[in-house]
C-alpha cells in the first residue's frame, strides 16, 4: 500500500488510483516503513513540513520521509537517533548533520535509485524504534523497546 494509500485508511477517504503497477524501490521502502511505524502505539502519519510526510507520535514528529533538495527517484529520511547517531556517521548513506540536527542527535539518510534500501530494512526499522523511543515518555518507550527488543534509554 502507499503511503497516499494509508493516509486515505486513515482517514477513510478513497485512495488515489495510480497509473503505474510497478513501484520503485524507494517507494516499496517508504510504503513499508511507513506501514511499520504505524504499528508502533498512538502513531498517525501526516504531511510534515513541505514537502516532506512524517510520522507522528501524538502530535510529536519522530520520522521524516523527503526533503527540499530530493531529487526524483531519491528517498532522504530524517530521524533522532540518540543511541546510534555518532555509530552510523560513516555509513554511505548518512549524510552529515550539522547544526540543530547535529546537537539534538538527528540523523538525515539519503538513498538514490541506485542503492540498495531494500538491504537496510532492518535496520531502518530498528531506527524508526529507537527514534519513535526517543519521542515518547518513558513509559511508552520502555513498552516498545520490550516489544522490539531494541537498545534500551540510557544504554551506550
Amino acid at each position: 500500500m502507499t503511503l497516499a494509500g494509508l493516509w486515505s485508511a486513515q482517514m477513510k477517504t478513497p485512495a488515489p488510483k495510480k497509473t503505474s503497477a510497478r513501484k520503485s524501490p524507494v517507494e516499496r521502502a517508504e510504503a513499508e516503513l511507513t506501514a511499520f511505524g504505524l504499528t508502533l502505539p498512538e502513531t498517525s502519519a501526516a504531511p510534515g513540513w513541505p514537502p516532506t510526510r512524517a510520522l507522528y507520535f501524538r502530535k510529536k514528529m519522530f520520522f521524516v520521509f523527503g526533503d527540499r533538495k530530493e531529487m526524483p527517484g531519491h528517498l532522504t529520511m530524517i530521524m533522532k537517533l540518540p543511541i546510534s547517531a555518532e555509530m552510523i556517521r560513516d555509513l554511505y548513506f548518512v549524510q552529515e548533520s550539522k547544526g540543530w540536527f547535529l546537537q539534538h542527535n538527528w540523523v538525515i539518510v539519503r538513498f538514490g535509485p541506485d542503492d540498495d534500501i531494500m538491504a537496510e530494512m532492518d535496520a531502518l526499522k530498528g531506527w524508526m524504534v529507537q527514534s519513535f523511543c526517543a519521542i515518547a515518555p518513558k513509559k511508552v518507550a520502555r513498552e516498545v523497546e520490550a516489544a522490539f527488543k531494541g537498545p534500551k534509554r540510557g544504554d551506550a
